[in-house]
């Protein structure tokens, strides 16, 4: 571990490589490696654990993962300026880092890594939001993770952890909570980031349920979710007639008034009804 603190500070890092955030890579690096173990602490306990890093950047996180203990870290980074300083760390950390130049949207995590595995990421904006939704809808359900700890704008982060009667609650919260236990571990300001971005940011914790919360059928529940969300101001009635002329009777007989919102209705009301629509 003291290899890992030997190594020099993340700013003189992004000095010597010319490391500037781009913002087409949706790129805000934090700095302060008393967050970045924060964070990593928030995984909880990684000792016998690989972890899946996404856009680590100059590898503050990457460090505070090594530090409390992971296994082994894949980092996968799509900017190349990126590599010779997350080589450093894993020069510090001999067998412990793999690093792959590439697109997270397009590696299979598991031809590389070993379960138990955890997820835990400085998500990049522009990529954030898919890369949950995908991890959260896989083909077989338990995931090939156990956790997963990402930081993505505030106002992302309270959609996944939104209640029924809020402005924030939609398909994100429905899909996260269904099949996770899902909070808001931390919360970061702007100037905590270089650049700064607009908006605050917070990390979420979501630990993989062994099965989900209600029954019902993954892609019938997206369908019905994603249609009601789609139309959100309109009744339940109105914004899901296109999916069965007795919509109403549905509605009524899982007991959802047909008037109501889509952001009225609780996740286990919207398992019952998608589980009408399974043959």
């Amino acid at each position: 571990m003291s290899q890992i603190d030997d190594l020099p500070p993340l700013r003189d890092v992004i000095a010597t490589h010319q490391l500037s955030a781009r913002k087409a890579l949706g790129q805000n690096f934090l700095l302060d490696l008393n967050l970045t173990a924060r964070i990593a602490r928030v995984a909880g306990d990684l000792s016998g654990m690989d972890v899946l890093e996404v856009g680590p950047g100059p590898g503050g996180l990457t460090r505070g993962l090594l530090s409390v203990g992971a296994r082994r870290v894949l980092a996968i980074e799509k900017d190349a300026r990126c590599l010779p300083a997350l080589a450093e760390i894993g020069a510090a950390c001999p067998g412990r880092l793999e690093v792959i130049e590439g697109d997270a949207l397009k590696v299979d995590p598991l031809a590389y890594l070993e379960p138990p595995i955890a997820i835990c990421a400085n998500l990049p904006y522009n990529v954030g939001t898919e890369l949950l939704t995908r991890w959260l809808t896989p083909p077989e359900w338990p995931p090939f993770w156990t956790t997963l700890t990402l930081m993505f704008q505030k106002e992302v982060a309270e959609r996944i952890v939104a209640q029924p009667g809020s402005k924030a609650y939609g398909r994100l919260a429905l899909l996260s909570q269904w099949r996770c236990d899902a909070h808001i571990a931390l919360t970061l300001p702007p100037g905590a980031f270089t650049p700064p971005p607009k908006v605050s940011s917070a990390v979420v914790h979501l630990k993989a349920l062994p099965e989900p919360r209600f029954p019902a059928q993954q892609k019938i529940l997206e369908r019905v979710v994603a249609t009601a969300f789609n139309q959100r101001r309109k009744m339940l009635r109105s914004s899901l007639k296109g999916m069965a002329a007795d919509i109403e009777d549905r509605l009524n007989a899982v007991g959802i008034p047909p008037t109501e919102r889509a952001e009225q209705v609780s996740l286990e009301a919207f398992c019952a009804l998608a589980r009408t629509f399974e043959t």
